[in-house]
């Protein structure tokens, strides 16, 4: 099983273990992954990721599942939720575009 957040792309990373008498050895610091269940309500289905608490909270603050698919970057999700999101984007029923400002010319 890879060691992965399927939300937020988080990976282990490398350190050192220090001793009192300053000896250095290698160890992982391991993202703190959870099994969760996931449901899309515009796709109406459930699905289980391997996610951090980080990506928990990332998809708490936007709302719902769905919103947080909506506003994530591509390179950091799993090239599962990948495919997710390009049908969730199809089925929404309102992308909020923002309009280009020009700038005014102010005298």
């Amino acid at each position: 099983m890879s060691k992965k957040c399927e939300l937020t792309g988080k990976i282990p990373m490398k350190g050192h273990n220090v001793s009192h008498a300053n000896n250095k050895t290698n160890r992982r610091f391991l993202p703190n992954l959870k099994k969760t269940k996931f449901t899309s309500e515009l796709l109406k289905r459930s699905l289980t990721l391997t996610v951090s608490n980080a990506g928990m909270r990332c998809v708490d603050k936007k709302g719902t599942f769905d919103e947080f698919l909506k506003t994530v970057r591509n390179k950091n999700i799993s090239p599962r939720l990948k495919k997710l999101k390009k049908s969730i984007l199809i089925k929404s029923p309102f992308v909020k575009k923002i309009p280009k400002v020009s700038p005014s010319k102010s005298a």
